[in-house]
Protein backbone atom coordinates (compact mmCIF):
# COMPACT_ATOMS: atom_id res chain seq x y z
CA UNK A 1 0.00 0.00 0.00
CA UNK A 2 2.69 2.51 1.01
CA UNK A 3 4.88 1.54 -1.96
CA UNK A 4 1.97 2.22 -4.30
CA UNK A 5 1.44 5.67 -2.79
CA UNK A 6 5.14 6.48 -3.02
CA UNK A 7 5.26 5.32 -6.65
CA UNK A 8 2.22 7.45 -7.51
CA UNK A 9 3.77 10.56 -5.95
CA UNK A 10 7.08 9.98 -7.73
CA UNK A 11 5.31 9.78 -11.09
CA UNK A 12 3.01 12.75 -10.46
CA UNK A 13 5.46 15.16 -8.82
CA UNK A 14 6.85 16.72 -12.03
CA UNK A 15 10.22 14.91 -11.71
CA UNK A 16 11.90 17.89 -10.04
CA UNK A 17 13.57 15.89 -7.29
CA UNK A 18 14.66 13.16 -9.71
CA UNK A 19 16.23 15.82 -11.94
CA UNK A 20 17.79 17.82 -9.11
CA UNK A 21 19.23 14.85 -7.19
CA UNK A 22 21.80 13.72 -9.80
CA UNK A 23 22.70 17.35 -10.54
CA UNK A 24 23.63 17.83 -6.86
CA UNK A 25 25.09 14.33 -6.51
CA UNK A 26 22.64 13.13 -3.85
CA UNK A 27 19.70 10.71 -3.85
CA UNK A 28 16.36 12.04 -5.03
CA UNK A 29 14.70 10.80 -1.84
CA UNK A 30 17.01 13.06 0.16
CA UNK A 31 16.07 16.02 -2.03
CA UNK A 32 12.39 15.30 -1.35
CA UNK A 33 13.01 15.16 2.38
CA UNK A 34 14.95 18.47 2.25
CA UNK A 35 12.03 20.12 0.43
CA UNK A 36 9.61 18.80 3.05
CA UNK A 37 11.75 19.85 6.02
CA UNK A 38 12.48 23.28 4.58
CA UNK A 39 8.78 23.78 3.88
CA UNK A 40 7.99 23.20 7.54
CA UNK A 41 10.73 25.50 8.80
CA UNK A 42 10.19 28.34 6.31
CA UNK A 43 6.38 28.16 6.13
CA UNK A 44 6.17 26.84 2.56
CA UNK A 45 8.52 29.10 0.62
CA UNK A 46 10.47 26.18 -0.98
CA UNK A 47 7.22 25.11 -2.60
CA UNK A 48 7.42 28.24 -4.74
CA UNK A 49 10.95 27.26 -5.79
CA UNK A 50 9.71 23.73 -6.53
CA UNK A 51 6.98 25.01 -8.85
CA UNK A 52 9.39 27.37 -10.63
CA UNK A 53 11.77 24.47 -11.29
CA UNK A 54 8.83 22.31 -12.42
CA UNK A 55 7.78 25.04 -14.86
CA UNK A 56 11.31 25.35 -16.23
CA UNK A 57 11.62 21.59 -16.66
CA UNK A 58 8.27 21.41 -18.43
CA UNK A 59 9.22 24.15 -20.92
CA UNK A 60 13.00 23.68 -21.07
CA UNK A 61 12.92 23.22 -24.85
CA UNK A 62 11.32 26.64 -25.20
CA UNK A 63 14.20 28.30 -23.32
CA UNK A 64 16.97 26.61 -25.31
CA UNK A 65 18.68 28.56 -28.08
CA UNK A 66 17.29 27.84 -31.54
CA UNK A 67 20.45 26.05 -32.76
CA UNK A 68 20.23 23.41 -29.98
CA UNK A 69 16.57 22.53 -30.50
CA UNK A 70 15.67 19.37 -32.32
CA UNK A 71 14.09 20.08 -35.67
CA UNK A 72 10.41 19.36 -35.88
CA UNK A 73 8.82 17.40 -38.70
CA UNK A 74 6.60 20.37 -39.50
CA UNK A 75 9.41 22.95 -39.68
CA UNK A 76 10.06 24.13 -43.23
Amino acid sequence: MIDGIILWFERQAFGVCEWLGPKLGIASTNVRMYFIYLSFFTFGSPIILYFVIAFLLEYKDFFKPKKYRRPNVWDF
